[in-house]
């Protein structure tokens, strides 16, 4: 190529540059189509479960016969706490798993798991109230079961305030891990609590030593919202792990290697120990 035929800047230069290993572009490689699909599947499938679930609360499971209309309530609340306990599990197991192997993926496992779990059982002190105001008399009671899933919220809120405060990735979470364990050990506390202490909440319903307590209609709505959250709580951290995965790998370029930091350590001792400075 001559003089004359150079490529100039912004006009000539190829869109991309061919990859002599691949045969292709080194551009960015397209999507993965097959995690996009499987995604919108769970999307489509918890859209539809939830529909179903409004449907049977609605109209489907007969009027309680004491509480009345309000008790639908129950169709939301129950499924909201059971799945919200079910995401602190995981920040559980994953925390562990994250202390064995000082795995990212785990720390993100965890994290999501835990922000997803908050949502959750925000969503458990939102409904409560408004189902026990006409039945008990009042929005709120420091009853057992209702002080011990408060720490629990607050708990977890600790834990993502720890997460947001700390910026150093591995002691970030490090410290996340240990707190993601002993937080958990309140879960195990809100589900005996109705059967250790009095308390305005009724005993199970459903893990009864003698059976479920509810008509059939009622359990099959019941178990119906248990699925729908489940299939809610598994979009929610799929779509959160992801964004995860995307913050990390936008944040990899800012953070300066340890050896650039030890060096910027040392010169800093060393600046401060030289009496000419």
């Amino acid at each position: 190529m001559s003089v004359t035929d150079t490529p100039r800047e912004g006009r000539d230069l190829p869109a991309s540059t061919p990859d002599r290993r691949t045969g292709g572009s080194s551009s960015a490689p397209p999507p993965r189509r097959a995690g996009g699909r499987r995604l919108q599947l769970l999307a489509v499938a918890t859209g539809i479960s939830m529909a179903v679930l409004l449907v049977g609360a609605l109209l489907w499971a007969p009027t309680d016969r004491l509480q009345g209309e309000v008790q639908r309530i129950f169709y939301i609340h129950v499924p909201a706490a059971w799945i919200g306990m079910l995401g602190f599990g995981v920040v559980f197991v994953a925390s562990i798993a994250y202390l064995v192997t000082r795995s990212a993926r785990w720390d993100r496992l965890a994290a999501s798991s835990a922000e997803v779990g908050v949502v959750f059982t925000t969503g458990v002190l939102l409904t409560g109230p408004l189902w026990g105001r006409p039945v008990w008399g009042v929005y709120w009671d420091w009853d057992p079961r209702l002080t011990s899933f408060f720490v629990l919220w607050l708990l977890y809120i600790s834990y993502l305030v720890l997460r947001s405060y700390l910026t150093e990735p591995t002691r970030r979470a490090r410290y996340s891990a240990v707190l993601g364990i002993i937080a958990f050990l309140d879960v195990p506390l809100v589900y005996v609590s109705v059967r250790w202490w009095r308390s305005l909440h009724p005993g199970p319903v459903v893990a009864n030593p003698d059976g479920p307590q509810l008509p059939g209609s009622m359990l099959a709505v019941l178990l119906v919202g248990i699925a729908a959250f489940t299939l809610l709580f598994l979009l929610l951290l799929r779509l959160r792990i992801d964004n995860a995965v995307r913050e990390d790998e936008l944040a990899a370029p800012l953070r300066p290697t340890s050896a650039a930091t030890d060096r910027s350590a040392r010169s800093q001792h060393t600046d401060r120990s030289d009496p000419g400075a």
